[in-house]
C-alpha cells in the first residue's frame, strides 16, 4: 500500500545504493585480448577498433605489465603470423607467434594468467578453421583432420607457458581431442575455457581485421552455430561439459544475453561471456561522434553481462574498465 513501500528509500545515496546492489563487477571478472605480430617495436592500430593494436611481442611484454599493474588478471593472446599456409603451420610450430608472446609474457609477467587462443583460421591461408575438402569453395571444414591440428595446437600452447587453452573453432569433439592431447602430453592441470557456443555473428566483422583472419571464399556457418538457435546452445555445452571442458564460453554477448542466462543456468561451470569486436567498435564509434556517454555505456553493458549471468568478461574495455573501477562511482 502507497505510501508504505517506496523503493526509492534505498536510493537516497551512493553508499546505500552500494550496500543493496544485486550485481557487483570486479577486475577480477575481465580478461583483456591481445593480438601478437611479429617484429620489433610495430604497434599499429587497428582501423576499424579505435584504441586496440597489433603488436610486436616486445610491446605485448608491455602491454602486459600494464594490464597487469591495472589489476586485470588475465589476457587472451591471438596471433597473426608471418606466412599462412593450408596445414596451419603457425598455429602449432613452438616458434609460432602466440607460443613466442606467451613464453615472453610468463617470463616478464609471471603473475599474469595467459589464455591462449586455440584456433586455425589466423594461420590458414584460406582462412577457415581447419582443414578443407580439396577443390571445396563452400567453407566446409573437414572435423576430424582438423582435431589433430588443434591438439598438436594446444600442445605447443601449454609448452609456451599458456595458463588455460581456450580452443574456438566449434569443431565437433574438440575439448576430448584436446583433453586428451594434453593429458598425454603431460599438461593434466592446464584447464580448458570452451568456446562452446559460438555463433556465426556479423559481430566479428573488425576482429578479422585484427586478426587478418576473413576467409578468402565461403563463410563459417557450417560450424559456428546459426544466431537464431538457442537450445542448440545447451546442447554444444552439454557435450562440451561431458567432454572435459572446465569453463565455458558465450560468443558474442551483447545480442545473446539469453544465452549466457540460460547457460549458467544449466551448468555449475564458470561462463565467460566474449564482449566481441563489433559490440566494441560500436560504442567506440559512437561515443567519438560524441553521441553517448562512454564511460557509463560501457560499465552499464559490462554490468548486463554479470547480470545475465556471465562470471568472466573478455572484452576490449578491459582496461578503460579497470580505471574507471578504480574510480568508483
Amino acid at each position: 500500500m502507497f505510501p508504505v513501500h517506496r523503493p526509492r528509500r534505498l536510493r537516497t545515496s551512493p553508499q546505500l545504493r552500494g550496500m543493496v546492489r544485486e550485481t557487483v563487477l570486479t577486475k577480477n571478472d575481465l580478461i583483456y585480448p591481445l593480438f601478437a605480430v611479429p617484429g620489433e617495436g610495430f604497434a599499429k592500430e587497428v582501423k576499424s577498433m579505435p584504441g586496440v593494436y597489433q603488436l610486436s611481442i616486445d610491446k605485448i611484454v608491455e602491454e602486459a605489465k600494464q594490464v597487469y599493474d591495472l589489476g586485470i588478471p588475465s589476457i587472451i593472446l591471438f596471433g597473426i603470423p608471418a606466412d599462412k599456409d593450408t596445414d596451419a603451420t603457425g598455429a602449432w610450430h613452438d616458434c609460432g607467434i602466440v607460443q613466442t608472446a606467451a613464453t615472453a609474457v610468463k617470463q616478464a609477467v609471471p603473475g599474469l594468467v595467459v589464455i591462449a587462443d586455440t584456433c586455425l583460421c589466423e594461420y590458414t591461408s584460406h582462412g577457415h578453421c581447419g582443414y578443407l575438402q580439396v577443390g571445396d569453395l563452400t567453407g566446409r571444414v573437414l572435423n576430424d583432420p582438423t582435431l589433430e591440428l588443434l591438439k598438436k595446437t594446444a600442445v605447443s600452447q601449454a609448452k609456451a607457458g599458456a595458463d588455460i587453452i581456450a580452443p574456438s573453432g566449434m569443431m565437433d569433439g574438440f575439448v576430448t581431442a584436446i583433453r586428451s592431447a594434453l593429458d598425454e602430453a603431460g599438461y593434466q592441470d592446464i584447464p580448458i575455457m570452451s568456446y562452446a557456443a559460438k555463433y556465426a555473428s556479423a559481430y566479428y566483422g573488425p576482429f578479422r581485421d585484427a586478426a587478418e583472419s576473413a576467409p578468402q571464399f565461403g563463410d563459417r556457418r557450417t560450424y559456428q552455430m546459426d544466431p537464431a538457435n538457442s537450445r542448440e546452445a545447451l546442447k554444444e555445452i552439454a557435450l562440451d561439459i561431458a567432454e572435459g571442458a572446465d569453463m565455458l564460453m558465450v560468443k558474442p554477448a551483447l545480442a545473446y544475453m539469453d544465452i549466457i542466462w540460460q547457460v549458467k543456468q544449466a551448468c555449475n561451470l564458470p561462463v565467460a561471456a566474449y564482449n566481441v569486436s563489433g559490440e566494441y567498435s560500436m560504442v567506440k564509434a559512437a561515443a567519438l561522434n560524441g553521441w553517448i556517454d562512454e564511460k557509463r555505456v560501457v560499465m552499464e553493458t559490462l554490468i548486463g553481462f554479470k547480470r545475465a549471468g556471465a562470471d568472466l568478461i573478455l572484452t576490449y574495455h578491459a582496461k578503460d574498465a579497470a580505471r574507471w573501477l578504480e574510480q568508483g562511482n
